[in-house]
């Protein structure tokens, strides 16, 4: 098992999850963070710290998008070990559907 980060992460990317990893296997997005499942010890101390409940473990059903896309995002973007500067307009984004295909970015953050 490891844990995923999902849709709900894009255009929030609150990342308090960041500060409590223990094995800093977080990677940010120009809009949302995804978490390396090589590294990923399934702690689990992330999920509760998330705001906007976009981490869950792997084991729920129909996250085998989210795991794909964690782990070929996490070889390419840059690995985040402090939590940065959560976007101004991250509450205004919290909670709304369809962001992955009005939203989503491919392109790395800055680390």
């Amino acid at each position: 098992m490891t844990y995923v980060v999902t849709e709900a992460c894009i255009k929030c990317k609150y990342m308090d999850c960041v500060e409590v990893c223990p094995v800093d296997c977080f990677y940010e997005g120009e809009n949302m963070l995804v978490i390396n499942p090589n590294e990923c010890i399934d702690c689990g101390v992330c999920e509760p710290e998330c705001p906007a409940e976009a981490i869950l473990p792997d084991t729920e059903s129909g996250l085998e998008k989210w795991l794909e896309l964690n782990a070929s995002l996490s070889a390419s973007w840059p690995n985040i070990t402090v939590k940065g500067e959560t976007p101004a307009d991250a509450d205004a984004f919290k909670g709304v559907d369809g962001k992955f295909e009005k939203f989503f970015s491919d392109k790395p953050g800055e680390g």
